[in-house]
C-alpha cells in the first residue's frame, strides 16, 4: 500500500497531502516524558527497541503519516571519535575541532559501525509500522556537523567556523562518505527517503552557501542515488534559485521554513522533488479559535491551487515542534489539515 506519504515522494497528485512534522516525537507529548523518567535521552536513541517506540507512539497517538527516525543529529561525530554527552540543557562535546583532533578521527568503517543502532531502530520501526505509513531516516547536514564540532553549538557569530574554510574542507573529505554510508543503511533498513537536516546553512550568505556548501550536498547525493532530501532553517530562495540539479544535485525534496512562501515553493519552475513544510511552529502554542485562524490563513493559499499543482506536497511546520506545545493544538493541525482539503 503506498499511502500518503510515498504517494507524495512519487509525485501523484492527491487532494489531501500528508503529514509529518519535524520533532514529532519529543518533549511536547506526555508518553514521551513518561519514558523520559525511565531513561535518559542517549539510552532512548541508542537502544533500537525504545527508538522504535518512541517514533511510532507519535504517529499512534497523533495519526501522523510517516514516522521518523528517532536519534540525534550529533551522533556521527561521536562516531568520529568526538566525546559526547547529554544533559537537561542539551549534548555536550567533549572536544573542539582542530588540526589535532582532525588528525584523530576514526576512519569511517570504524565510524559506520558505531552507527549501526540506527539503521537498527529503522528497521524495527518499519517492521511496526502499518504498511501505508511512510518512514524517514535522517542524517545531520556536514557543515552543520563541522560547526558543532568547531563551536559546540551552532549559536552564536559562527566566527570560528565561517573563518576556517580550510578546516571544513579536510572535515567534509572524511564526513561526506560517513554519511552517505548512514544514510545509505537507514535507507537499506527500510527509509522511504532521507533527509539532511543542515541547520547551521542558514547562517551562510548565499555566495558562502553556495561556495562551501553546495559541492559537499552535490557530492551527497551523488554517493546516495538521489533519496535524500534536505532542509536548512534560514535558507532563503536566493541560496538555491538557479541552481540545476547538475549544480546542487539530484534531490528527492526539499523541506522550507515558515519564511518561505509555500505556494511558490510549490509552483517553482525547476522545483526538484517534494516540498515539506511549512506552518509556523511557534502558533502551535496558540489554542482554540485562535489557533484555528491561523491554520486557516496558512491553508488558505495552497487551497487555492488546483491540487495538480500540489503534487509532492508533505505538510508540515517549518521547523520542528517546540517544547512545551499543547498536544491538543498537534491534533488539531492534522484534523484542519484533512478536512480543510478533502
Amino acid at each position: 500500500m503506498a499511502g500518503r506519504f510515498r504517494s507524495a515522494l512519487a509525485g501523484r497528485r492527491q487532494d489531501v497531502p500528508p503529514i509529518w512534522l519535524m520533532r514529532q516525537a519529543g518533549r511536547y507529548q506526555r508518553s514521551y516524558r513518561a519514558k523520559r523518567r525511565r531513561y535518559s535521552f542517549e539510552t532512548l536513541c541508542r537502544e533500537p527497541e525504545l527508538a522504535a517506540a518512541v517514533a511510532i507512539d507519535a504517529v499512534e497517538e497523533f495519526d501522523f503519516d510517516a514516522a521518523i527516525l528517532f536519534s540525534d543529529l550529533l551522533f556521527p561525530l561521536n562516531a568520529l571519535g568526538f566525546p559526547l554527552r547529554y544533559d537537561d540543557s542539551g549534548p555536550e562535546l567533549g572536544r573542539r575541532l582542530d588540526e589535532k583532533m582532525l588528525a584523530r578521527l576514526h576512519d569511517v568503517d570504524r565510524a559506520v559501525e558505531a552507527l549501526a543502532f540506527q539503521a537498527e531502530a529503522v528497521a524495527l520501526t518499519r517492521r511496526r509500522l502499518p504498511p501505508s505509513k511512510g518512514l524517514i531516516g535522517f542524517v545531520g547536514g556536514p557543515w552543520t556537523l563541522f560547526v558543532y564540532a568547531v563551536e559546540g553549538t551552532h549559536a552564536g557569530s559562527l566566527v570560528r567556523s565561517k573563518t576556517s574554510l580550510p578546516l571544513y574542507t579536510r572535515f567534509a573529505r572524511l564526513v561526506v562518505p560517513l554519511l552517505a554510508r548512514a544514510a545509505g543503511a537507514q535507507l537499506a533498513a527500510g527509509a522511504d527517503v532521507v533527509m539532511v537536516f543542515d541547520t547551521a546553512a542558514g547562517e551562510l550568505t548565499p555566495a558562502a552557501f553556495r561556495q562551501m556548501i553546495v559541492p559537499d550536498l552535490r557530492r551527497l547525493t551523488r554517493l546516495t542515488g538521489g533519496r535524500l532530501g534536505y532542509y536548512a532553517r534560514g535558507i532563503q530562495p536566493a541560496h538555491v534559485e538557479g541552481l540545476s540539479p547538475a549544480e546542487l544535485g539530484s534531490w528527492a525534496g526539499f523541506g522550507i521554513d515558515w519564511r518561505w512562501s509555500l505556494t511558490d515553493a510549490l509552483t517553482a519552475r525547476r522545483r526538484q522533488g517534494f516540498v515539506q513544510g511549512n506552518f509556523d511552529p511557534a502558533l502551535l502554542h496558540l489554542e482554540g479559535r485562535a489557533l484555528e485562524r491561523a491554520i486557516d490563513a496558512f491553508l488558505a493559499p495552497v487551497a487555492a491551487l488546483p491540487p495538480a499543482r500540489r503534487r509532492g506536497w508533505i505538510c508540515g511546520l517549518g521547523h520542528g515542534v517546540l517544547p512545551g506545545t499543547p498536544e491538543e493544538s498537534v491534533r488539531t493541525f492534522v484534523r484542519m489539515v484533512r478536512r480543510r482539503l478533502s
